[in-house]
Protein backbone atom coordinates (compact mmCIF):
# COMPACT_ATOMS: atom_id res chain seq x y z
CA UNK A 1 0.00 0.00 0.00
CA UNK A 2 1.39 3.02 -0.71
CA UNK A 3 2.08 6.02 1.96
CA UNK A 4 -1.42 8.52 -0.08
CA UNK A 5 -3.20 5.29 0.47
CA UNK A 6 -2.64 4.82 4.10
CA UNK A 7 -3.40 8.65 5.20
CA UNK A 8 -6.58 8.60 2.74
CA UNK A 9 -7.89 5.13 4.32
CA UNK A 10 -7.06 5.48 8.36
CA UNK A 11 -5.48 2.42 9.58
CA UNK A 12 -8.92 0.40 9.44
CA UNK A 13 -9.25 0.67 5.79
CA UNK A 14 -11.89 3.01 6.17
CA UNK A 15 -11.22 7.11 4.79
CA UNK A 16 -10.77 9.13 7.89
CA UNK A 17 -11.28 12.50 5.82
CA UNK A 18 -14.45 11.67 4.17
CA UNK A 19 -16.00 10.36 7.22
CA UNK A 20 -19.68 11.88 7.79
CA UNK A 21 -20.76 13.22 10.61
CA UNK A 22 -23.07 11.13 12.57
CA UNK A 23 -24.32 13.60 15.15
CA UNK A 24 -28.35 13.95 16.33
CA UNK A 25 -29.16 17.23 16.50
CA UNK A 26 -31.96 17.92 19.20
CA UNK A 27 -32.74 21.73 18.74
CA UNK A 28 -35.31 22.55 15.86
CA UNK A 29 -33.87 24.54 12.88
CA UNK A 30 -35.99 27.42 14.17
CA UNK A 31 -34.68 27.31 17.95
CA UNK A 32 -31.16 27.21 16.47
CA UNK A 33 -31.72 29.89 13.95
CA UNK A 34 -32.96 32.73 16.17
CA UNK A 35 -30.02 31.62 19.24
CA UNK A 36 -27.46 32.38 16.33
CA UNK A 37 -29.46 35.54 15.56
CA UNK A 38 -29.33 36.79 19.15
CA UNK A 39 -25.89 35.07 20.13
CA UNK A 40 -23.96 37.55 21.74
CA UNK A 41 -20.80 36.16 22.53
CA UNK A 42 -18.40 35.24 19.64
CA UNK A 43 -17.73 32.12 20.70
CA UNK A 44 -21.26 30.73 21.01
CA UNK A 45 -22.18 32.22 17.48
CA UNK A 46 -19.25 29.90 16.19
CA UNK A 47 -20.66 26.77 17.76
CA UNK A 48 -24.54 27.66 17.26
CA UNK A 49 -23.77 27.98 13.31
CA UNK A 50 -22.11 25.00 13.18
CA UNK A 51 -25.47 22.91 15.30
CA UNK A 52 -27.12 24.94 12.51
CA UNK A 53 -25.56 24.17 9.66
CA UNK A 54 -25.40 20.56 10.48
CA UNK A 55 -29.22 20.45 11.07
CA UNK A 56 -29.95 22.03 8.06
CA UNK A 57 -27.64 19.67 5.87
CA UNK A 58 -25.25 22.42 4.32
CA UNK A 59 -22.52 20.60 5.89
CA UNK A 60 -21.30 17.08 5.58
CA UNK A 61 -18.13 16.34 6.97
CA UNK A 62 -15.80 18.02 9.88
CA UNK A 63 -13.58 19.24 6.92
CA UNK A 64 -15.45 21.40 5.55
CA UNK A 65 -17.26 22.87 8.68
CA UNK A 66 -13.98 23.72 9.88
CA UNK A 67 -13.10 25.53 6.65
CA UNK A 68 -16.44 27.52 6.90
CA UNK A 69 -15.61 28.24 10.39
CA UNK A 70 -12.01 29.25 10.09
CA UNK A 71 -11.10 26.66 12.89
CA UNK A 72 -9.19 23.28 13.18
CA UNK A 73 -10.90 20.07 12.69
CA UNK A 74 -9.44 19.00 16.23
CA UNK A 75 -11.90 22.12 17.54
CA UNK A 76 -15.04 21.09 15.53
CA UNK A 77 -14.32 17.49 17.43
CA UNK A 78 -13.76 18.41 20.57
CA UNK A 79 -17.18 21.25 20.15
CA UNK A 80 -19.25 17.84 19.31
CA UNK A 81 -18.04 15.76 21.93
CA UNK A 82 -19.54 18.74 24.38
CA UNK A 83 -22.27 18.45 22.57
CA UNK A 84 -22.58 14.85 22.98
CA UNK A 85 -22.01 14.90 26.53
CA UNK A 86 -23.84 17.71 28.14
CA UNK A 87 -25.94 19.33 25.17
CA UNK A 88 -26.88 22.68 24.34
CA UNK A 89 -25.46 24.10 27.50
CA UNK A 90 -22.46 21.98 27.84
CA UNK A 91 -21.13 23.13 24.20
CA UNK A 92 -21.78 26.95 25.06
CA UNK A 93 -20.07 26.41 28.69
CA UNK A 94 -16.59 28.80 28.56
CA UNK A 95 -14.65 27.75 31.53
CA UNK A 96 -12.76 30.86 33.21
CA UNK A 97 -10.23 30.69 35.56
CA UNK A 98 -11.02 31.61 39.05
CA UNK A 99 -8.37 34.47 39.55
CA UNK A 100 -5.97 35.29 42.50
CA UNK A 101 -7.59 35.68 45.57
CA UNK A 102 -7.88 39.80 46.65
CA UNK A 103 -5.64 40.83 49.15
CA UNK A 104 -8.49 43.25 50.97
CA UNK A 105 -11.56 41.18 51.52
CA UNK A 106 -13.46 39.90 54.27
CA UNK A 107 -13.36 42.03 57.81
CA UNK A 108 -10.58 44.06 56.73
CA UNK A 109 -13.17 44.94 53.59
CA UNK A 110 -15.35 46.03 55.60
CA UNK A 111 -13.04 48.31 57.93
CA UNK A 112 -11.81 50.21 54.98
CA UNK A 113 -15.62 50.79 53.61
CA UNK A 114 -16.47 52.58 56.73
CA UNK A 115 -13.21 54.39 57.14
CA UNK A 116 -14.23 55.60 53.50
CA UNK A 117 -17.73 56.52 54.90
CA UNK A 118 -16.51 58.70 57.49
CA UNK A 119 -16.37 62.67 57.48
CA UNK A 120 -13.15 63.11 57.24
CA UNK A 121 -12.33 60.00 55.18
CA UNK A 122 -8.80 60.21 53.23
CA UNK A 123 -7.41 63.21 50.93
CA UNK A 124 -5.16 60.60 48.50
CA UNK A 125 -4.90 57.14 47.44
CA UNK A 126 -1.70 57.31 48.63
CA UNK A 127 -2.62 57.81 52.12
CA UNK A 128 -5.57 54.57 51.90
CA UNK A 129 -2.45 52.77 50.93
CA UNK A 130 -0.73 53.96 54.16
CA UNK A 131 -3.21 53.22 56.27
CA UNK A 132 -3.90 49.70 54.91
CA UNK A 133 -0.20 48.82 55.75
CA UNK A 134 -0.20 50.42 59.15
CA UNK A 135 -3.90 49.58 60.20
CA UNK A 136 -4.17 46.09 58.38
CA UNK A 137 -0.78 45.04 57.77
CA UNK A 138 -1.58 44.59 53.85
CA UNK A 139 1.03 46.40 52.13
CA UNK A 140 -0.37 46.59 48.19
CA UNK A 141 0.41 48.71 45.22
CA UNK A 142 -0.55 52.45 44.68
CA UNK A 143 -2.45 51.46 41.30
CA UNK A 144 -4.21 48.31 43.36
CA UNK A 145 -5.51 50.73 46.12
CA UNK A 146 -6.83 52.76 43.09
CA UNK A 147 -8.51 50.27 41.05
CA UNK A 148 -9.90 48.43 44.64
CA UNK A 149 -11.68 52.15 45.79
CA UNK A 150 -12.21 53.58 42.48
CA UNK A 151 -14.34 50.15 40.80
CA UNK A 152 -14.50 47.61 42.99
CA UNK A 153 -15.95 49.92 46.20
CA UNK A 154 -17.08 52.36 43.72
CA UNK A 155 -15.90 55.09 45.68
CA UNK A 156 -14.53 58.70 45.27
CA UNK A 157 -12.18 60.94 47.30
CA UNK A 158 -14.00 63.99 47.84
CA UNK A 159 -11.88 66.74 48.38
CA UNK A 160 -13.63 69.83 48.05
CA UNK A 161 -12.10 72.60 45.84
CA UNK A 162 -10.15 75.22 47.56
CA UNK A 163 -12.13 78.75 47.63
CA UNK A 164 -10.70 82.14 48.46
CA UNK A 165 -10.68 82.80 52.29
CA UNK A 166 -11.48 86.73 50.93
CA UNK A 167 -14.84 85.46 49.48
CA UNK A 168 -17.59 87.14 51.11
CA UNK A 169 -20.76 84.53 51.85
CA UNK A 170 -23.92 86.27 51.27
CA UNK A 171 -22.31 86.45 47.79
CA UNK A 172 -21.95 83.04 47.54
CA UNK A 173 -25.47 82.26 48.40
CA UNK A 174 -26.83 85.24 46.16
CA UNK A 175 -25.05 83.15 43.30
CA UNK A 176 -26.40 79.58 44.29
CA UNK A 177 -29.90 80.88 44.21
CA UNK A 178 -29.88 82.98 40.99
CA UNK A 179 -27.24 81.05 39.25
CA UNK A 180 -28.00 77.61 39.56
Amino acid sequence: MKLREIIHKGVFGKSVMGLRLQVEIKESREELEKAVKYAVEASSKERLQMLYWLKTGQVKSRRSLAQRLGTDEATITRWLKKYRSGGYKGLLEVKVAPGKEPMVRGENLERLKQRLCEPEGFNSYGEIQQWLSTELGVNIAYKTVYQLIRYKLGAKLKVPRPSSGKQHPQSQSHFKKNCL
